[in-house]
């Protein structure tokens, strides 16, 4: 099983700095899975300072495998309280979850984690945990088994307040309309992505807000339990010339998605499976070279330029309409990419009329591969051939 998770935040109205802070770490030796949505007192920079403290410390405690109520614990009890406000400086929520569904949530002062299953919304048992050091403060320890198709929804309370007081929500959205949305949502596209559906509410709730403007930071945290959609990416010419045969039948027979960067390499498979390649006249602005054709393949670019811009993109996120972000999407598409990297040189990579920054095949997929990893949380094997 897979755990697709990702945020989407937006920032307070006429606000520079996000108030939320979001941090999330994938283990894949341990099939772990972490994550910590950390809701600033106010909004601003202090309020960004303040959550992403939280989220760090959090974060830090999980990654050196303390235990997650343990850790929590600690913070609850540390967290200093406004003085002029007379609350705590920060809430949170945090999961550890790993691959099998064995799961445990902890909250503090953040709405009630929302868990949908088969288009049901459970009611777990939680442990509740008085703060030693507040006597107001307390937190809720949930220890759950998740299922491949299950939802998990964490958000700020900028989601379930959103329009207090307005005429329409008197209370705000709150829990109960955040979940209409959601089960609405996951009826007409039971399928989405946790990307998309975080997107989306945010969306939704930014339109809820008189005139479009929030009054508050905005995050929602979406988990997905699925099945992973795996991937291939073939970019160079094996070192040994005689396996191109072998590698060629190894690229043919994987079941995921597949796709080939290098017209070397498109011309080797070209030529051991007998498909034509073709132009592909239906993307052909930017700088980049235009994409490629083959029969049963789903993408078909350029090499060491479209990586090297790919690689870019992913580290900016932000794209061009051209052949790398087409890579791009390609990539974020996926869970779990394997890159089948040849060792073969390329003259042409050390054209002195080429830009500088190019750099090697495998230099620039080991950067690509680390970048997938660490922000994207995907799985990626690399393979040298």
């Amino acid at each position: 099983m897979f755990i697709d998770i990702d945020c989407s935040q937006k920032k307070k109205y006429n606000q520079n700095a996000y108030g939320d802070f979001y941090l999330s770490g994938r283990f894949p030796n341990m099939n772990r899975v972490v994550a910590v949505l950390s809701d600033g007192l106010g909004s601003g920079i202090k309020a960004n300072i303040l959550a992403c403290m939280t989220s760090t410390m959090l974060l830090k405690f999980l990654e050196n495998n303390s235990d997650i109520e343990k850790s929590c614990e600690i913070i609850m009890n540390s967290l200093p309280v406004c003085k002029v406000r007379g609350i705590s400086y920060s809430t949170f929520s945090a999961i550890d979850c790993y691959e099998n569904g064995k799961a445990k949530i902890v909250e503090e002062g953040n709405p009630d984690f929302i868990w949908i299953r088969d288009g049901e919304v459970q009611k777990p048992e939680y442990q509740s945990i008085q703060s030693k050091t507040f006597k107001n403060r307390k937190m809720k320890v949930y220890n759950i088994h998740l299922e491949k198709g299950d939802r998990i929804i964490f958000c700020s309370d900028g989601a379930t307040q959103v329009a207090m007081g307005s005429k329409a929500y008197p209370l705000g959205l709150e829990r109960k309309g955040l979940i209409k949305i959601i089960l609405n949502k996951l009826e007409e596209n039971p399928e989405i992505s946790s990307t998309e559906l975080s997107n989306y509410l945010v969306k939704q709730i930014e339109l809820i807000a008189p005139n479009r403007e929030l009054k508050d930071d905005t995050s929602i945290l979406s988990i997905y339990c699925r099945d992973p959609r795996e991937s291939l990416i073939f970019t160079g010419p094996p070192y040994h010339q005689e396996k191109d045969s072998y590698y060629a039948n190894t690229f043919n027979k994987f079941k995921g998605k597949k796709a080939i960067s290098g017209g070397t390499t498109a011309n080797i498979i070209s030529r051991e499976l007998n498909i034509p390649v073709t132009a592909d006249m239906s993307l052909n602005t930017g700088k980049l070279p235009g994409l490629l054709k083959m029969e049963g393949i789903d993408l078909v670019t350029e090499g060491i330029l479209t990586l090297t811009k790919t690689l870019e993109y992913l580290e900016n996120g932000k794209s061009e309409k051209d052949a790398a972000e087409a890579l791009m999407k390609f990539m974020l598409d996926s869970d779990c990419i394997t890159f089948l990297v040849g060792a073969q040189m390329n003259k042409a990579h050390y054209d002195p009329n080429l830009p500088i920054e190019i750099e090697i095949r495998k230099n620039v997929v080991k950067q690509i591969a680390k970048v997938l990893e660490e922000k994207y949380l995907k799985k990626v094997t690399v393979q040298f051939i």
